[in-house]
């Protein structure tokens, strides 16, 4: 649905930190699937670790998060706005992310009350579970 240069104008990362290639579907404020190829050349795989290359679970997160800010930076009033960290909650790592991996990243809104959200995360490879949890989000003026 979305590629790369399209999401540069929903969300405000960048390479290197820009960890969604490519948007499947999504709802405004509702849900967003994305997909992350994990390639050889990430650069944090030069020291994650060397000879056994694995992506860390901060950086799985952090791609769920971009997933989230995705389906909720896509409202229209929403334009001009971040979407921080708040929280994580009950995240649990239940499988390896290696090079040549393609990441499933899904996130659905469960909650908003004004600036603050939670979204539910999965992320799978191949339908295992990866990584699943719920990211509480703030809503913030990007100045």
């Amino acid at each position: 649905m979305l590629n790369k240069e399209e999401i540069k104008n929903i969300i405000p990362q960048r390479e290197p930190f820009l960890m969604i290639d490519e948007v499947e579907s999504m709802e405004p404020g509702k849900y967003a699937v994305c997909y992350k190829n994990v390639s050889d050349n990430e650069y944090y795989f030069q020291g994650h670790f060397p000879g056994n290359p694995i992506m860390p679970g901060v950086l799985i997160t952090e791609s769920l998060a971009q997933a989230g800010a995705i389906a909720i930076l896509s409202l229209e009033e929403n334009k001009s706005k971040n979407a921080l960290f708040a929280g994580i909650d009950k995240m649990k790592f239940k499988k390896i992310v290696k090079p040549g991996d393609r990441l499933k990243l899904e996130v659905k809104i469960i909650k908003q009350k004004g600036p603050i959200g939670v979204g539910e995360a999965l992320a799978t490879v191949n339908g295992e579970v990866a990584a699943k949890g719920e990211l509480t989000f703030a809503l913030v003026d990007n100045k």
